[in-house]
C-alpha cells in the first residue's frame, strides 16, 4: 500500500513516499481504506519533532482520515465491510499514522458515518470537534450573545464561525487579507476585521457599542492577548487554544485585576484535556457528525493533493494561504 513516513524530523523534505505491506486486521480490529486524509498543524508539529505527544519514529504523521471499512478482524460485529467511517488519532493509542492508504485500528476507534455524508467533508470534522468542544463548554456556563474569533478563515477558526452562527451568536472575526475576509463571510461571520489595517480591539468595541463580546477564541497569543481580554464584556471568557506568537510579556493576571469590575475568565484549552475522558470526546465528535448530516455545517475543502505530495501540503499549511481544509488522496 501507499504511505508517507518520516524517519527523522525536519522540514517538509523529510516526508518520504513509500510502499509497504497492507496491514491485516487482528482480532477486535478493522481495516480502513482511506478516501480523504486531513492535513493539519498537529502533522507539522510531528514532522518537526516538537509535538508534546510525539509518536516514535519512523512514523506517518497524519492525524485524521475518512474512508470505508475494507476488512474485519475476528470478533468484530458492530461494523460492516463497505461502511463509511471517520478515523482520528485522538482515538488511537498514539498520535499520527493516518498518511496511509490503509490503516488497521481497534474496532472501538472509528466513528460510523451516515452513508449520505461526503467523505471529504467528514475528514474536516476534527477541526469542528475542537471548535465545538470550546463553544459547547462555555455555553454550559451561561447564555452567550457574541464571539470574537481570531483567524476566522483558518481551519478551527472557520469551523468556529459556522458553529457560532448555528448557535445564533453575533460573530466578529479577524483575518489578514481581502481573500480571507470573503472566505470568512461565506462561512457566516457578521463582521470581519483586517488586523493588518485596523485595531481589532478598537473595532470590536465600536461594533458592540463599548460593551465587548461575551467570548473570544484566540490561537495567536503574544502581545495581542491583552487586547483580547480588553475586548471582553462583563463576565466574558477568553479561550486561548494556541500561542503561535508566543506568550505575552505582560503580566496577564495583573491585567485581569485591572479589569476586576468585569469579572473575566481566561482559559487555556487543549483537546488533550479529553484524553482521559473518551466518552465525552466521542460524544462531542458524534454531535458534529450529526450537524454535518443535517446540513448545519459546511466544511470547506481548499485543495486535494495526491498522498505522494504530502510535502507540498505541509508547505501550504506553513505559508498560511489556504482557505479551508487541505486533503490528501491515496
Amino acid at each position: 500500500m501507499k504511505t508517507v513516513l518520516i524517519h527523522k524530523t525536519g522540514g517538509p523534505e523529510v516526508l518520504e513516499s513509500a510502499e509497504v505491506a497492507t496491514p491485516a486486521p487482528g482480532p477486535g480490529e478493522v481495516l480502513v481504506r482511506a478516501e480523504a486524509i486531513g492535513v493539519g498543524w498537529p502533522d507539522v508539529l510531528i514532522r518537526t519533532g516538537v509535538y508534546k505527544w510525539m509518536p516514535p519514529l519512523p512514523t506517518s504523521p497524519g492525524s485524521d482520515m475518512a474512508g470505508r471499512i475494507a476488512a474485519l478482524g475476528a470478533g468484530v460485529g458492530n461494523l460492516g465491510v463497505g461502511q463509511k467511517v471517520l478515523i482520528t488519532a485522538r482515538e488511537l493509542s498514539q498520535r499520527g499514522g493516518c498518511y496511509a492508504e490503509y490503516l488497521a485500528v481497534p474496532a472501538t476507534a472509528p466513528f460510523p458515518l451516515p452513508e449520505a455524508v461526503d467523505l471529504d467533508a467528514a475528514a474536516c470534522l476534527p477541526n469542528y470537534q475542537v471548535a465545538w468542544a470550546m463553544l459547547r463548554d462555555v455555553l454550559q456556563a451561561r447564555r452567550l450573545r457574541s464571539v470574537f474569533i481570531a483567524g476566522a478563515a483558518g481551519g478551527v477558526g472557520s469551523a468556529a464561525v459556522q458553529l457560532a452562527r448555528h448557535l445564533d451568536l453575533t460573530v466578529i472575526g479577524s483575518v489578514s487579507s481581502a481573500a480571507k475576509e470573503r472566505f470568512a463571510r461565506e462561512q457566516g461571520a457578521d463582521h470581519i476585521i483586517n488586523y493588518k489595517t485596523e485595531s481589532p480591539l478598537s473595532r470590536v468595541l465600536e461594533l458592540t457599542d463599548g460593551r465587548g463580546v461575551d467570548l473570544v477564541l484566540d490561537h495567536v497569543g503574544g502581545p495581542g492577548l491583552v487586547d483580547c481580554l480588553k475586548m471582553l464584556a462583563p463576565l466574558g471568557t477568553l479561550v486561548s487554544y494556541n500561542a503561535v506568537a508566543g506568550l505575552p510579556a505582560t503580566d496577564i493576571f495583573g491585567e485581569m485585576r485591572a479589569l476586576l469590575a468585569k469579572s473575566l475568565t481566561l482559559r487555556c484549552f487543549s483537546m488533550h484535556v479529553l484524553d482521559s475522558d473518551p466518552v465525552l470526546r466521542r460524544q462531542i465528535m458524534t454531535e458534529v457528525i450529526d450537524l454535518l448530516a443535517r446540513g448545519a455545517i459546511r466544511p470547506a475543502v481548499s485543495v486535494k493533493l495526491p498522498l505522494a505530495q504530502a510535502a507540498e501540503a505541509h508547505r501550504m499549511i506553513e505559508r498560511g494561504g489556504s482557505l479551508g481544509k487541505i486533503l490528501l488522496v491515496p
